[in-house]
């Protein structure tokens, strides 16, 4: 590279970064850490540079399974655009729309069916439960009580946000429903055995016995944002027997797990308790499109023709169904299918298990665990896990802290020989990590 471009890129750079402190807000971001945030300008594959021509192994994005650049995803975006980029599903009809809730479909239990195309999770989850609302209502049982994870994180929006016990996801409106958050019983090293999943389901049943009726139960099948926890096997199970004494319907937040994210389509389909609504995000634009599904049980989808209103759901985005997204969607799965992402994750994530697991004997760690292509190394606490991301970054790896624990999301195309690199990288940030820390208590 010459002097002169050299000096081009830094000057672009710097104009980048002049732009980005003064006009942009950055989600869920200190305002300070605008100052030191990495800019991206490229990525292929499982790997992005930045604007010093830096490399990193993206192990945070939760969006990408088929990875930076995937052509076949980018044709099919491309196609869509030039042909119909998309139209108000509320006022007409495009082919896109049919064929990806027939593809989801085909993934999916005979009993989940009916799918709502909507732009993002937290819409999504507000849709699930408008949908359960509106359908307790037109039945004759109208409930407004919801169950959930205290750790649980459900979107941004004020619904979604009431529903979590989180305390950065807490606001200061009204609390638009009733909601009974179930505190984890025991710590998350301990909470996947099996043993635990009956711990586990007697906070529930003692949830859902403890005040009005029911509407719905609202869960992660794996705690994200709470902290990566791993459920105990069983669990799900357990809780979807409960739900149906109780009477209560039953919401699968996949918006993180969905789409192979942990070894299967669905994180529910390691145990087959299958939902009777079922939320999806993330993985289906693989970054590409914001895009999300609602599916539903068809007798759900059709007792809203009894709707007093307009004999139907009362919900929707002008952005809804967007054409565009779905062609991605459609491609994204496709993608998956042929080159078994699904099943790559599993065997991934696996390697990358054991490979992590020796981190448990660093200063600083508390325990390592995943499911499916998700690591997670739990530290100490949330000062230690965030300097561990940033001495990740120093070492060319990019990962994400959620609570004390730092999360390893890599794209689902990876490869073992990047499996082995990121473990290499992470191992060298902790332990670097672990030899400042303990040079600047000896000082």
């Amino acid at each position: 590279m010459s002097q002169t471009t050299q000096h081009t890129d830094a000057t672009e750079n710097d104009a980048a970064r002049v732009r980005d402190s003064k006009y942009v807000w950055h989600p869920w971001s200190r305002n300070e850490a605008e100052r030191d945030r990495l800019m991206i300008v490229r990525g292929k594959g499982s790997r992005v540079w930045d604007a010093a021509g830096r490399e990193y192994i993206d192990a945070s994005s939760l969006n990408s399974t088929v990875g930076y650049g995937n052509e076949d995803v980018i044709a099919a975006a491309t196609e869509q655009l030039r042909t119909l980029h998309g139209v108000d599903m509320s006022a007409t009809n495009h082919p896109v729309a049919g064929r990806l809730a027939e593809v989801l479909a085909g993934h999916l239990p005979e009993s989940l069916s009916r799918t709502l195309l909507l732009n993002s999770g937290s819409e999504g989850i507000e849709a699930a439960l408008m949908i359960a609302s509106c359908y307790r209502r037109i039945t004759g049982d109208p409930r407004n009580r919801v169950i959930t994870f205290a750790q649980g994180y459900h979107g941004s929006t004020v619904l979604t946000r009431t529903l979590s016990g989180l305390v950065p996801t807490g606001h200061p409106f009204q609390q638009p429903i009733e909601v009974t958050r179930v505190a984890l019983p025991l710590p998350a090293a301990e909470l996947r055995t099996p043993e635990a999943a009956k711990v586990l389901a007697a906070a529930f049943a003692e949830a859902l016995a403890d005040g009005d009726a029911p509407l719905a139960v609202v869960i992660e099948p794996f705690l994200n944002v709470g902290g990566g926890i791993v459920l105990p096997p069983g669990f799900l199970t357990e809780l979807r027997a409960l739900c149906d004494d109780a009477s209560a319907l039953l919401i699968f937040d996949e918006i993180f797990t969905g789409y192979g994210r942990t070894g299967k389509m669905f994180a529910f389909q390691h145990e087959g308790a299958a939902p009777d609504i079922l939320v999806s995000s993330k993985g289906l634009g693989a970054g590409y499109a914001p895009i999300s599904a609602v599916t539903a049980r068809q007798d759900i989808y059709a007792a809203f023709a009894d709707d007093e209103i307009i004999g139907g759901l009362r919900y929707g985005h002008t952005t809804a169904g967007h054409a565009t997204a779905g062609a991605v969607a459609i491609a994204t799965l496709g993608v998956m299918e042929r080159e078994g992402l699904v099943e790559n994750a599993e065997d991934r994530g696996r390697e990358l298990l054991k490979l992590i697991e020796p981190l448990r004997t660093l200063p600083g760690v508390v325990d390592t665990r995943g499911l499916g292509l998700v690591g997670v190394v739990e530290m100490a606490d949330m000062a230690t896990a965030a300097a561990l991301v940033v001495s990740c970054q120093e070492h060319g790896l990019m990962v994400r802290q959620q609570a004390a624990s730092v999360l390893i999301c890599p794209p689902l195309t990876l490869t073992s020989a990047e499996v082995e690199e990121i473990a290499e990288r992470i191992t060298t940030a902790t332990r670097a990590l672990a030899s400042e820390q303990s040079t600047e208590q000896s000082i």
